[in-house]
């Protein structure tokens, strides 16, 4: 049984390296293809289920300034930038497009302020089908934040190798955290 343990063990730290070298990276060309998909979207008028949302968003947040048929091809022009700049995934065009989905987040998140009568007007105040949309895009912004967090100076996700305690058995302190080699200061991860 000890046997069959080990070889457990020894086959989830193969899969645990696995994940500490590529997650960040998969993670990046992911969201970078979900911007670039939506972004499309957002170019040919009627076909974005968002589109609307986006609209009545930046007209308030733009105070009006920019006609809706402008502002959604900005977003568009973002949300593209964005999906480009993660799939290739290196650079100064990577660190300019982490800034500009900084920013975009706040147009993601400004229609739960901006906008709640809409986002929630399902019954019982039950989150509609654009609410659903927006809900959801609390993932992306915690994702740009890892994305970010691998990205900036050199930051990246780090492996920590588990101790043997003296019976035998493998004990819990393998760990992972992020390092950031510009400033030499790390962050505890997940345990």
């Amino acid at each position: 049984m000890t046997s069959l343990v080990h070889r457990f063990i020894a086959l989830e730290n193969v899969l645990h390296r696995l994940l500490v070298r590529h997650s960040i990276s998969a993670l990046r060309v992911s969201v970078g293809a979900i911007f670039l998909g939506f972004g499309v979207l957002k170019y040919f008028p009627g076909v974005s289920p968002a589109e609307m949302l986006a609209t009545d968003t930046t007209d308030v947040l733009f105070l009006g300034l920019i006609p809706a048929s402008a502002a959604i091809y900005v977003v568009a022009t973002m949300e593209c930038f964005i999906g480009i700049c993660f799939l290739i995934g290196s650079g100064a065009l990577m660190r300019l497009a982490i800034w500009v989905l900084a920013a975009q987040f706040v147009g993601i998140l400004s229609p739960l302020i901006i906008e709640p009568g809409q986002l929630f007007a399902g019954p019982h105040g039950a989150p509609t089908l654009e609410g659903q949309y927006v809900l959801k895009d609390i993932i992306l912004v915690a994702a740009g934040m890892v994305i970010a967090a691998g990205t900036f100076r050199g930051g990246k996700l780090v492996r920590e190798e588990p101790q043997v305690d003296p019976s035998g058995g493998l004990g819990h302190s393998a760990h992972h955290r992020f390092t950031s080699f510009d400033s030499g200061h790390a962050g505890s991860g997940t345990r």
